[in-house]
């Protein structure tokens, strides 16, 4: 898996947390996003994530294993939170997905913009929040106006 995990099993009443996995075409932005989400979501408890970015062989591109073994890597029972960078990131989640046992239960494919969404759902994640509010805060990130 590229980039890091970050520990975070559940909170201090004992919940689960939902995991997230960024899935980028490139290992340095997917752990780079995954450094800036989980910094950003400040101290305390931390939501599971890890980065799986690159081809495996340290190239440009995705792949599977790494997917799968990251979403593993974060699950923690509560569902599983899966951001991508581009198209072919898209392509290869919606495969694993469809195969129906490479990735956890409640596993999703979340349809938000890559950093911004990443922030979200990594905060959002680790308040404690189950996956529907997980997967809408990373959405929501679509209507971020910047100027």
């Amino acid at each position: 898996m590229s980039g890091g995990t970050n520990g975070g099993t559940a909170d201090g009443d004992g919940a689960r947390l939902v995991g997230v996995v960024l899935v980028s075409h490139s290992a340095a932005v997917a752990a780079s996003v995954a450094e800036l989400a989980t910094g950003l979501a400040g101290g305390g408890t931390l939501a599971p994530v890890a980065a799986a970015g690159g081809d495996g062989d340290g190239g440009l591109g995705t792949s599977s294993e790494l997917i799968s073994a990251a979403a593993a890597a974060v699950d923690r029972g509560a569902g599983v939170a899966v951001l991508t960078d581009l198209g072919s990131a898209v392509l290869t989640v919606k495969a694993l997905l469809a195969e129906g046992d490479e990735l956890p239960p409640d596993t999703r494919l979340v349809d938000a913009p890559f950093v911004e969404g990443a922030v979200a759902a990594v905060v959002t994640a680790s308040a404690g929040a189950d996956l529907a509010a997980v997967e809408a805060a990373a959405a929501e990130a679509y209507t971020y106006r910047k100027v």
